[in-house]
């Protein structure tokens, strides 16, 4: 299975609370940290809910 290689590259200060606590689930606490997750349809619907905020990329 497929590896996607997620990567928060703004801020989550201004960010509604339910985005932000999407962000944090997904493993995410400072900018510029990158964390490894399974490609399955959950964590893709947590991707797209915060799109704006993180950069992904396929391994």
């Amino acid at each position: 299975m497929a590896k996607l290689n997620v990567t928060l590259i703004k801020s989550t200060n201004s960010a509604k609370k339910p985005h932000v606590a999407t962000v944090r689930a997904l493993g995410l606490t400072k900018i510029g940290q990158t964390v490894q997750h399974q490609d399955n349809p959950a964590i893709r619907g947590m991707l797209h809910k915060v799109a704006h905020l993180i950069r992904f990329e396929e391994v």
